[in-house]
């Protein structure tokens, strides 16, 4: 089967002897025994439950196969693949990465004694050289987010081998219909899944898959073992959501093209960052190793002041710090979701303080359109006054 039937044609409820359309809430933390001595398939949902495994089996099936492991949020899946790490490995990070992400990394996996050395990937000599004998994981970004710059998993994916190093992708901009980042060589490709997974901004889950064996097994003992395995109510509602995520993401990504190609001729729009827009380096790599854009738009003002009026004078978009939704939003990464990384380390890395990141949904994208338009030229027509009013009001001689 193609994926778009996929979605909608698979086993909902393997066992279930009335024949149930769709996936039952297994709403349990225990199942009964029939004998002390020999237990069945589940017992206790942190270590099962029905519900999950639909789950994880069909996310498994989109992947292209192996094992699917559900957590309670994305950044509860990267951990789990970090849990594979001992003091004194290092992690090989691309250098634009989700601010949760960072805070994990340089936060938290420092005080199991794991060091993170941080790279623009994108730069395959520049990967090449911060390999050392210590780098057991690479891990980057599908897209990065929001700097929208494209690593070549293929050719990182060979690096890392030859050095017997992992990789994992983090593909929550793309989901498993535009990207297959376990085709291209990596080990891990993990999903935020309240994002486009989910698509309706009402359930919060991470997924790891793999195809290796070992690495599943270990995979399982920390969702076991640690308890961070997704609850079956939030399973359920993640699985009603991936039935509509071929549907959705066709009218998103359609929709993105459409607008970045219009803030590209917008006089008020100094740069816009999509993998739809030709010309940067990664555009061709994007192409060889996805099948579409995604449905992220971030572009720059050249003002942190005129791009904080223009989410604020937004109608349509939501201004919130997640995206993949149906409902299109805004945020200023520097000031909300990356506002984890420090300033200094910003700037080091040339984060643009002006950046908007745009979420897509599936409204009517000329509505989006003259939404845009509207708060593009509302906030340049404010800041002008401001800066004419601002002017005239210092002493005669005074700039």
């Amino acid at each position: 089967m193609r994926e778009s039937t996929s979605l909608v044609q698979f086993e909902a409820c393997p066992g279930d002897p009335f024949g149930a359309t769709c996936t039952p809430i297994y709403q349990t933390a225990t199942f009964d025994q029939e004998s002390p001595l020999a237990f069945g398939k589940y017992d206790y949902t942190r270590s099962g439950n029905p519900t999950r495994e639909a789950l994880e089996t069909q996310i498994a099936r989109l992947e292209g196969g192996g094992r699917c492991f559900a957590f309670a949020s994305g950044l509860a899946a990267i951990n789990a693949v970090a849990g594979l790490l001992s003091p004194g490995d290092e992690v090989l990070a691309c250098d634009d990465l989700y601010g949760g992400t960072y805070r994990l990394l340089s936060r938290i996996l420092s005080r199991r004694g794991i060091r993170v050395v941080y790279a623009d990937l994108t730069d395959l000599d520049v990967a090449r050289a911060a390999f050392t004998d210590r780098t057991r994981l690479v891990f980057l970004e599908s897209v990065s987010n929001p700097l929208m710059r494209v690593c070549d998993i293929r050719a990182i994916s060979r690096l890392a081998k030859e050095r017997g190093a992992r990789v994992c992708v983090d593909n929550t901009f793309l989901s498993p219909l535009l990207q297959k980042p376990l085709d291209l060589g990596a080990d891990f490709v993990v999903h935020s899944a309240t994002k486009y997974l989910c698509g309706h901004s009402d359930v919060t889950a991470g997924v790891v898959t793999v195809r290796d064996d070992e690495l599943a097994r270990e995979l399982y003992l920390i969702q076991n073992g640690e308890g961070a395995g997704l609850g079956p109510q939030e399973c359920y509602l993640l699985l009603r959501g991936l039935k509509t995520l071929d549907l959705r993401l066709e009218r998103q990504q359609r929709s993105a093209n459409v607008i970045a190609a219009h803030l590209c001729g917008h006089p008020a729009v100094k740069q816009v960052r999509f993998p739809g827009v030709p010309g940067p380096a990664g555009t061709r790599i994007h192409a060889q190793q996805a099948s579409g854009t995604g449905a992220v738009v971030c572009f720059e003002t050249g003002s942190p002041e005129l791009s904080a009026e223009v989410v604020s004078r937004l109608r349509l978009f939501g201004i919130r710090v997640s995206f993949g939704s149906v409902s299109s939003s805004a945020s200023l990464p520097c000031r909300m979701s990356h506002a984890s990384i420090p300033a200094e380390v910003r700037a080091a890395r040339k984060f643009p303080e002006d950046i908007i990141r745009l979420s897509i949904g599936i409204e009517d994208v000329r509505d989006l359109i003259e939404d845009l338009d509207q708060a593009l030229e509302g906030a340049t027509l404010a800041t002008a006054c401001i800066e004419v009013c601002t002017r005239s009001a210092l002493p005669q001689g005074v700039e």
